[in-house]
């Protein structure tokens, strides 16, 4: 399951890159059958590697220790194979673009994300129909190809229902009145505050919603399940219930716990876990799971989310800006088609990627699996040693297809958690020290998590680096075109920004020579003959023509507010409240400074 998280949200990541818009570039019959053909030739790949896998294995128990591994081993290839797919569907076959003319749907993202995402999900369905003879033969679970398919999509589909739920949360408010809402919402910290408290409230919750969605239920009273819950109750442990787990028909050997908060906290175990271990050996299994609320791991892991999503923002701006501003890729821009546009994002999008996966995969699996180790801990010390706890996870090793040197990015293989328990028989003070180390590199991941969020989202060092290389990459360009008039004029956002007046003044004088008709170049340049601390700049009359020649063009709130302060500097007070006034009722944003010059200009407040 923690290998399908990491699958789905690269998966919603490629599909959130995609800014895909108007009318479809191919038809609807090239979409469809390349769809049709990619997935023909991925089933048939899947036929032939399973096939290949067993091949060998045709005598009773051959290899079997190692068909684990290889099972393991080929689905994360396929599954690898089939995000590249999707991201062919989504930037070469253009499925986005089809998806947004079905009515009702265009308008919602999270529709168009939902259909979207079918189309991965059937690859993972065909992976799953030809890895049932494999897995049924390394597992020896005895269910049919229909359960093993139904039982992967119920134990992952719930993974999409925080992203499902947040996109529809996001639609309904960007289709609301409330502009000030959406104005915070597209402020990088405003869209941290938002995950964040959604995450949390997410995770308290949601553990509710899941156990009926994957069928939980109690398990009927038994000399197993009764001391099971004397134990809970001796511990003074708190939680809901003690829940039967019917995933893969209750034949897959595990448990697990969910929830956060004890009014939603289960404690989960599958029917053949509960037959094949004893009762100590429930007990063991059961209080490695309590190590996981006792250290709050469920805490940590809303944090390493909440981490990523800080990063990720900074990360993409930051490879954004760093790309765009080489002259390859301002070619490929200007290139304007959709599949350039779709190659472009999916360029961009290749280092957030690749941080991606090394953030989860390196940074988040280091500590889901050294906190596995503090649970595994944790059970020996709540059970007076680390027999059981061995005894259980030997039992697991075996009946679930010899998987004792597994290696996994999540956990620690059995051999690797079994050998470090040995260590706590010899030493118990080791319990001691590896919950100082845990909390030693956590430090660390929050000073550098820190400072890393803060230096790709907040600091002027940021901004600086961003002005410097488009800055750079403008007089590049402009060497080859001088008379660039978009690019002329963002030199002069740059000089202007910087207080560097005169220059600007004639970067604007320079534009508006080669086209009289550009409305940004215009406003600005009324804006600094009305408020240049330098007197020799100003000219409110020129000011005044400028800013309504700029408004003709364009009735934006800016332009507006440019226009109302030029009239009010030139004596036309009742003209320049009428104009402001209109900009307030257009503005979606910077509303109460638009407010307050409505009240500078009637006099209801002095100049400053």
């Amino acid at each position: 399951m923690f290998n399908n998280v990491l699958y789905f949200i690269i998966v919603l990541l490629i599909l959130s890159i995609s800014q895909q818009r108007g009318a479809p570039e191919d038809s609807l019959w090239y979409t469809l059958s390349m769809l049709i053909v990619t997935w023909g030739i991925f089933a048939a790949y899947c036929r032939w590697g399973f096939k290949r896998l067993l091949h060998p294995l045709a005598e009773p128990e051959r290899q079997r220790a190692s068909l684990a591994e290889q099972y393991h081993s080929l689905v994360f290839r396929l599954s690898v194979l089939a995000i590249f797919l999707f991201a062919l569907d989504v930037h070469l076959f253009h499925i986005k673009t089809w998806l947004q003319v079905i009515p009702v749907v265009g308008s919602f993202s999270v529709l168009q994300g939902i259909l979207a995402v079918l189309v991965f999900i059937a690859y993972q369905v065909t992976i799953w129909y030809f890895a049932f003879p494999a897995y049924d033969r390394a597992f020896h679970t005895g269910i049919s190809r229909r359960s093993f398919i139904a039982s992967n999509l119920k134990l992952n589909v719930p993974i999409l229902f925080p992203w499902v739920l947040l996109s529809l949360i996001y639609d309904l408010i960007f289709l609301s009145p409330w502009t000030s809402l959406q104005a915070f919402m597209n402020r990088p910290e405003g869209e941290v505050i938002f995950f964040s408290l959604f995450l949390f409230i997410l995770m308290i919750f949601m553990p509710g919603l899941i156990r009926y969605w994957w069928g939980c239920s109690p398990f009927f009273s038994s000399e197993k399940v009764n001391a099971l819950k004397s134990f809970l109750g001796e511990k003074k442990f708190k939680y809901r219930d003690l829940l039967r787990w019917p995933i893969f028909e209750g034949r897959m050997m595990t448990a697990g716990i969910m929830g956060m908060v004890p009014r939603f906290r289960y404690i989960l175990i599958t029917e053949s876990l509960m037959d094949i271990l004893s009762i100590e050996e429930l007990k063991a299994v059961v209080a490695h799971e309590m190590g996981h609320a006792r250290y709050r791991h469920f805490f940590f892991y809303l944090v390493f989310f909440i981490g990523f999503a800080v990063v990720s923002t900074g990360l993409w701006d930051f490879f954004a800006v760093m790309l765009a501003t080489r002259p390859f890729l301002l070619k490929l821009v200007g290139a304007g088609g959709p599949t350039d546009a779709s190659l472009l994002y999916l360029l961009l999008a290749l280092p957030v990627l690749v941080s991606m996966v090394v953030y989860f995969r390196y940074v988040m699996g280091f500590f889901m699996r050294h906190f596995e180790r503090q649970a595994d801990l944790y059970s020996a010390l709540t059970m007076g040693g680390p027999g059981e706890t061995v005894s259980s996870l030997e039992k697991i090793a075996i009946l679930s297809g010899k998987i004792r040197d597994l290696p996994s990015w999540h956990h620690f293989s059995i051999r690797q958690r079994v050998d470090y328990l040995a260590k706590f028989l010899r030493d118990p003070g080791l319990i001691r020290k590896h919950n100082r180390f845990v909390t030693f590199c956590f430090i660390l991941y929050l000073v550098a998590m820190i400072s890393l969020g803060y230096f790709l989202n907040f600091s002027p060092t940021k901004d600086r680096l961003f002005n410097e290389w488009e800055e750079e990459a403008i007089y590049e360009h402009l060497v080859k075109n001088p008379d660039d008039v978009l690019l002329l004029q963002r030199l002069a956002m740059f000089y202007h920004k910087r207080g560097e007046l005169r220059e600007t003044v004639k970067l604007y004088e320079r534009v508006l020579s080669l086209d009289d008709s550009q409305p940004i170049a215009l406003n600005n340049l009324a804006w600094i003959l009305l408020t240049a601390d330098d007197v020799e700049l100003r000219d409110k009359k020129r000011a005044l023509a400028l800013a309504q020649r700029a408004v003709a063009l364009e009735r934006s709130p800016v332009f507006l507010d440019t226009l109302a302060e030029a009239l009010y500097q030139n004596g036309f007070a009742q003209e320049a409240v009428e104009t402001i006034q209109e900009a307030i009722t257009l503005a979606r944003d910077n509303v109460e400074y638009y407010k307050m010059q409505l009240l500078k200009f009637t006099g209801e407040i002095k100049e400053t």
